[in-house]
């Protein structure tokens, strides 16, 4: 049961960390949750001598979550108008208009 709990916390520790640095924000948790509740499992059905790893995929999960968490509330996501293409577009605009006018002009 304890190779287990350990393969799934490995598992779910690798998705936590892929999730983490991909922008799923708040869908990076359910990786993370889940590998820290096998960590924890591994932790308590471990031996004294075999609690390292496991120790260190919690605390790995711990990590990831306070990361994504910073992530999540610390950056925001703002969508910049772009002056130049717009200005660019009128511009556009203006000058189609001008051809179409000089093209009735001309018929």
């Amino acid at each position: 049961m304890r190779k287990t709990f350990l393969i799934l916390a490995i598992i779910f520790s690798v998705l936590g960390a892929v999730f983490s640095f991909l922008p799923f924000d708040s869908l990076a948790f359910l990786p993370i949750v889940l590998a820290l509740v096998f960590s924890y499992l591994t932790f308590s059905k471990s031996e004294d001598n075999q609690k390292k790893l496991p120790k260190n995929l919690f605390i790995f999960s711990i990590l990831c979550a306070v990361f994504v968490l910073g992530k999540t509330f610390l950056i925001k996501d703002e969508v910049e108008k772009d002056q130049i293409f717009e200005q660019t577009k009128i511009e556009s605009t203006i000058e189609a208009k001008k051809d179409l006018e000089d093209l009735e002009d001309l018929e």
